[in-house]
């Protein structure tokens, strides 16, 4: 039995987003164009791959046990026409946490990291299925547990958030904030918690009760609904420029600090050349800008510290070969 690529292809990408149209989007062709792909794929395996109802998308028993392997077999055709056409490609990197602005990091190395090709996605899940699928080759973001066992991470840096807030806010006129006297306010998050790692994790520690959700519209709206209200506040990198807000404040954390950490992010066994390039550049970035500073006596970072480096800690090398 032969293998149509483009087939397997739209199969992954709809298994991935369990939405026919957004995963048709992603792949810059058709809903029609990608559901016929599935459907011929089907007749070909002589049995369904997705369940089609009233409350969505769903993968049947077949196309669950169909996806591992196919995903495996889409690597292969992408590492072979790589192979074939020789690896002087860009670099093609994806971000997520658009609202702390993940390119501001990469920026910083660019220039010394080869050619890069940004993408776009939208957080950690998509950007591991985009990983796993050989459609990029790294991403930058805040890397947090389960982690797919395919793929491999460096901490890159580890940045200080500040609380942003109304001026009307109690506390605005507070030069700096410990988390826990934010008890009391409203956690105003871009999205749900459940898919916000990092605010999820900083309420629980620092007993923040109250929480509250919008829709991530970019930062000057989610920043305008921050300064709306007096009870709210949330939280951002502290060198992120704010756009000019009124009856907007941001506060620094002390006791603890709380960071951000950011990571490079692969497939195992990747070996494309710019990778050694990119890790590089943020190493020799990461030491100079004093990046992977930690104190566990005046720093919090959600995951357990032994995780981190420590404050007399050096950046880490780049690899030498292919990472992995």
């Amino acid at each position: 039995m032969d293998l149509d690529v483009a087939q397997l292809r739209a199969f992954v990408r709809a298994a991935e987003e369990l939405h026919f149209g957004r995963a048709a989007g992603t792949l810059a062709i058709s809903q029609q164009a990608l559901s016929k792909r599935i459907a011929r794929l089907e007749s070909l395996l002589g049995t369904e791959l997705f369940l089609r109802g009233g409350t969505g998308v769903r993968l049947t028993g077949a196309g669950e046990r169909f996806l591992p392997p196919a995903r495996h077999t889409l690597a292969a055709a992408d590492a072979a026409v790589a192979a074939a056409i020789g690896t002087d490609r860009p670099l093609r990197v994806d971000v997520w946490g658009h609202l702390y602005a993940p390119m501001r990091t990469l920026a910083r190395v660019a220039g010394r990291a080869g050619e890069l090709e940004p993408g776009h996605g939208r957080d950690l899940p998509s950007v591991t299925a985009a990983l796993l699928s050989g459609d990029i080759d790294a991403a930058f973001g805040r890397v947090h547990p389960p982690l797919h066992t395919g793929l491999t991470h460096r901490l890159v840096r580890l940045e200080p958030v500040d609380a942003v807030l109304s001026a009307d806010h109690p506390l605005a006129a507070a030069p700096a904030l410990r988390p826990d006297q934010l008890r009391g306010s409203v956690l105003w998050a871009p999205g749900t918690l459940d898919r916000l790692d990092f605010l999820h994790q900083f309420a629980d520690r620092f007993g923040i009760v109250d929480r509250a959700t919008s829709v991530n519209l970019g930062l000057t709206h989610f920043l305008t609904e921050v300064a709306a209200d007096p009870r709210r506040f949330s939280l951002l990198p502290a060198d992120l420029p704010l756009p000019e807000l009124p009856g907007l404040r941001s506060v620094p954390l002390v006791d603890p600090t709380p960071l951000y950490a950011w990571s490079l992010l692969w497939r195992t066994g990747d070996t494309h050349p710019g990778l050694s390039g990119l890790t590089a550049a943020c190493a020799a970035e990461a030491g100079r800008g004093r990046w992977l500073e930690y104190d566990p006596a005046r720093d919090w970072l959600p995951e357990p510290p032994a995780h981190a480096p420590t404050a007399a800690a050096p950046a880490p090398a780049a690899p030498t070969a292919a990472p992995g």
